[in-house]
């Protein structure tokens, strides 16, 4: 599997990195939550903007981005819309959803931005081509918040992920069953070991998944999630205590 540098971070080695979303309705609110997040132990910071109330303003946006950009400092942000039917907030056209990532992608204020798989493949090409250009890197993405498909579902959706050009690849599922659970970390362990060339991020949401936000460095997922003040999907554990965990489950040298 390739690293992967964005600004002074690299995905792919050592310890997972942790990601905290901003999930604001306002930009008050957007603005307090990055205040507090840019003090929490994270590597990386995700605008969700789905969440966002006027998230059709393109100058509000633009606004809204060039601020978070001064906000985090050298923090790589990452843009996300995230579609209803993969647990957004908001429904949107797929013309509202391209206008949106062009204007994000072209801002020059973000290092990453969120693609579902889903939304088709001429469309994820498109944004990939369009990202790339703008010297911006793209995590395809698919979320279940049903179910936990097979292995093999899940690794053909990785590895088409891949195909299309992404930089991070990401599947989050939700289990039913303990084995459901052990059927994604096995997935990420075949997924890194034969397949994959660029960085994972899998996770098995709700509570009995969390041991997959905990355990990337064992079975090779890059970035787990963790929340600030409010989580944006189940089984989101807190920043501090996150990283206090990940730090003992890594081991300190003697």
């Amino acid at each position: 599997m390739n690293l992967l540098k964005i600004r002074d971070l690299v995905l792919g080695e050592g310890i997972p990195k942790i990601c905290v979303p901003i999930v604001g309705t306002t930009w008050e609110e957007i603005k307090e939550q990055a205040e507090e997040i840019v003090k929490l132990p994270v590597d990386l910071v995700e605008w969700r903007m789905d969440w966002y109330e006027n998230v059709t303003e393109e100058s509000s946006v633009i606004n809204i981005l060039g601020s978070l950009r001064e906000l985090l400092g050298d923090l790589p942000l990452l843009a996300t819309f995230r579609t209803k039917q993969e647990g957004g907030m908001q429904e949107f056209s797929e013309q509202e959803y391209c206008v949106l990532m062009n204007t994000v992608l072209t801002s020059g204020y973000v290092d990453l931005a969120d693609v579902e798989l889903f939304l088709g493949e001429e469309l994820v090409k498109e944004l990939i081509e369009v990202a790339h250009r703008a010297g911006v890197f793209v995590i395809a993405s698919n979320h279940d918040f049903s179910k936990t498909p097979t292995k093999g579902e899940m690794i053909q959706r990785l590895c088409k992920m891949q195909d299309l050009g992404a930089d991070v690849l990401k599947i989050a599922v939700m289990p039913n069953t303990n084995r459901d659970v052990l059927t994604l970390l096995e997935t990420t362990v075949e997924m890194n070991e034969i397949y994959a060339k660029k960085p994972l991020i899998t996770m098995a949401m709700s509570r009995m998944g969390v041991i997959s936000r905990l355990s990337g460095e064992c079975f090779g997922s890059a970035v787990t999630f963790g929340a600030a003040q409010k989580a944006s999907a189940p089984g989101q554990i807190g920043a501090e205590e996150l990283s206090e965990i990940l730090q003992v489950l890594h081991g300190k040298e003697e």
